[in-house]
């Protein structure tokens, strides 16, 4: 049984402000990581893989996980609150059926209007309804990071190799790119 669903057809609501993004870090050195995994299969190994690469590469600090039991749903407003006071940077995947990239999509924007830089990855045959999620919520032009289809099927050493090919994008999502932060 859903607890909430998201109304393609209405505007934004539960406090997301069209256009509102959170202040990017020029580094992400010492930065605690959100991990918000949805259901979907190799979601969580996708998202582990991306935080132990960001913590190699780039100095996080620390790592939050945490797992949707609904690919459908929005974060749960508990969620959406613990992981905006515990994390500076939230990462939230991955989107690889229509539904559950809308759904990160969604999630993205309600870290944003909470003041957390998040990334969002969505696999790349779901982009039409990825961006369709963002042009409902007021934000046509989302960025967020693509990667090939499919995600569920593969295995762990497939699930790395995407995440590692994902990283720079995932990073330039959640940092001042190098040119604004001089």
């Amino acid at each position: 049984m859903f607890e909430a669903m998201i109304d393609p057809t209405s505007r934004p609501s539960g406090g997301v402000t069209p256009g509102a993004r959170a202040p990017r870090p020029a580094t992400l050195h010492g930065m605690v990581v959100g991990l918000l995994s949805n259901a979907k299969q190799n979601a969580e190994l996708f998202l582990d893989a991306v935080g132990e690469l960001l913590a190699a590469e780039h100095g996080t600090a620390d790592m939050v996980r945490r797992k949707k039991l609904s690919i459908t749903d929005p974060v749960p407003a508990p969620m959406l609150a613990e992981l905006s006071a515990a994390c500076d940077i939230v990462v939230i995947g991955v989107g690889d059926c229509g539904s559950c990239s809308a759904s990160a999509v969604a999630d993205g924007l309600a870290f944003e209007a909470a003041g957390i830089p998040a990334a969002v990855i969505c696999s790349d045959a779901f982009v039409a309804s990825a961006d369709a999620m963002a042009n409902v919520m007021g934000e046509s032009g989302y960025a967020y990071v693509t990667t090939a289809h499919p995600v569920a099927p593969l295995s762990p050493a497939e699930v790395r190799e995407r995440a590692r090919t994902a990283l720079p994008g995932i990073v330039g999502l959640l940092t001042v790119p190098a040119t604004a932060a001089a």
